[in-house]
């Protein structure tokens, strides 16, 4: 019989890792104030914005104010976690607290950092928040063991890109390198808790391979509501050290071989087709990016 709710035998090793969670969290606990440059804030009423203030490459801006339009989607995000996992274990919407206040910070930090350093127009940038967070963001999918599978990706989706940016960031303003380091931090415990409990299922039940297709193959940002998604994306790519190419190498590679689905043996035939599409659907896009790195030698 196939499910794709949570199974409650797993509750007391959700609880463990959730424990070990709190732990590590606390070890790394902070506040945004913490991580910006102060003495480079002036007053706006004063002196007002102008084109000419902004010192950041116009991709590297891209890349930050597309950052934040995906984080102040937070209260969207987090009113489908506690919709979907209602009823659900009761380990995993206390995680969803947790989670949400950690991330919390997250928009404030970029924001702030935004128009301190005046990258911004302050106005534009009020008109892009407010249009973001009223296009609201649901995902098509709506049980607990798919949302699961989607945040693990999102996860760490978001850490590959703080890191891959904060590296191209850092030649420009360390301030901005270490920031995003410090954010792609708590991206990285996140995804550890979400992507533990799918492989704790996987293992239990191989048959949860059913559930995990659909979100792999049409796994799309919740930042894709904002204005210009995808030329941001396009120049992010291109300037900012995160494309198709990483998001293969270092997230769709790296979580179809932390599930180890190319060893699972799911014994209902559906699972098993759907264990085998997602595989071929590797493949298919493993052949794309090697077809994409021959033609840039």
């Amino acid at each position: 019989m196939l499910t794709n709710d949570l199974d409650f035998r797993l509750e007391p090793r959700l609880r463990d890792l959730y424990e070990e969670h709190k732990k590590r969290s606390a070890k790394i606990d902070w506040g945004y104030h913490e991580f910006l440059p102060w003495d480079k804030a002036q007053d706006f009423r004063r002196v007002p914005w102008d084109p000419s203030q902004v010192t950041l490459p116009a991709s590297v801006v891209t890349a930050i104010e597309t950052a934040l339009l995906t984080e102040v989607n937070l209260p969207w995000f987090t009113s489908h976690l506690a919709q979907t996992f209602k009823g659900s274990l009761t380990v995993i919407q206390d995680f969803v607290h947790t989670w949400t206040a950690e991330e919390d910070q997250h928009s404030s930090l970029l924001e702030t950092y935004l128009l301190i350093t005046r990258s911004v127009d302050p106005k534009r940038l009020h008109e892009l928040h407010k249009m973001t967070v009223e296009n609201g963001w649901q995902p098509d999918f709506h049980t607990p063991f798919e949302t699961m599978v989607y945040t693990s990706m999102q996860e760490l989706a978001t850490m590959v890109f703080y890191n891959n940016v904060s590296k191209e960031a850092n030649k420009h303003d360390p301030d901005l390198g270490r920031l995003l380091r410090r954010l792609a931090k708590d991206e990285t415990l996140h995804y550890a808790f979400y992507r533990d409990i799918i492989k704790f299922h996987l293992q239990l039940e191989p048959n949860y391979c059913y559930y995990l297709g659909h979100v792999i193959k049409n796994f799309q940002m919740p930042g894709a509501v904002m204005p210009d998604f995808e030329d941001r994306m396009a120049i992010i790519a291109k300037e900012a050290n995160y494309g198709p190419l990483e998001y293969f190498d270092q997230v769709l590679d790296v979580i179809i071989d932390y599930w180890d689905i190319k060893n699972l043996r799911p014994i209902a035939p559906e699972a098993e087709k759907a264990r085998l599409d997602i595989l071929k659907y590797h493949d298919r896009m493993k052949r794309v990016k090697e077809r994409f790195m021959r033609t840039q030698k």
